[in-house]
């Protein structure tokens, strides 16, 4: 290359070689990595096997389904919850993979008849999934299919939407994010709402 140089001295007897590479060749060096680099994440491989995987795919298809609910909405409250971590637990003391709180998942096992049901069962998969749907739909039917207020009150309660609700006049015809009060709210909506358009188009069959 003639735009490297290479230069030789002497330190204690021993040569010592040095290269020098001009300031431009290093920064398009730099630049075409970061490209390379770019591409890659870009591609559908890497999206799906680090930032949007999907274990267990079947249980929320299968209940997802089952709730009249969309599969890639679910998948996004599952990733944004727990990153697919069974035994994920919050320092409130949600818990597994849909972050149900234990009061949330006994009420939902008496709507559901299901009296054998013990919190330690939320840390089997199927059935975090299938009480997390289910709690999901009862959202869904409440707020008339409104995603954003069914993630909101996931989120942030039912209750606490509902006088958001009433206080700003919101209709059930509701779409601006941006309206919410609680930032915490505000952004796992956001970031659900964007998991679910990218699990739809990674995964589209």
């Amino acid at each position: 290359m003639d735009n490297v140089s290479l230069s030789c001295s002497t330190k204690n007897g021993v040569i010592v070689l040095r290269t020098y590479i001009p300031k431009k060749i290093f920064f398009l060096g730099a630049v075409i990595i970061c490209l390379i680099a770019y591409v890659a994440f870009q591609s559908d491989f890497i999206q799906k096997k680090i930032f949007y995987p999907y274990p267990y795919k079947e249980f929320i298809t299968e209940y997802a389904d089952l709730r009249n609910l969309d599969s890639t909405l679910v998948a996004g409250v599952v990733l944004n919850e727990s990153k697919f971590r069974i035994g994920a637990k919050s320092h409130k003391g949600a818990m597994g993979l849909m972050q149900l709180m234990p009061e949330t998942a006994n009420w939902i096992a008496k709507q559901m008849d299901d009296d054998e049901f013990t919190l330690n069962d939320l840390e089997d998969p199927e059935i975090n999934i299938r009480f997390g749907t289910w709690y999901l739909a009862s959202l869904s039917k409440e707020f008339k299919g409104n995603e954003i207020l069914m993630l909101a009150a996931y989120n942030a309660g039912r209750g606490n939407v509902k006088e958001w609700m009433n206080s700003n006049q919101w209709d059930m015809n509701f779409s601006d994010i941006e309206q919410i009060p609680y930032k915490e709210t505000r952004e796992y909506v956001a970031k659900v709402m964007k998991s679910k358009q990218c699990y739809k188009k990674l995964y589209a069959e």
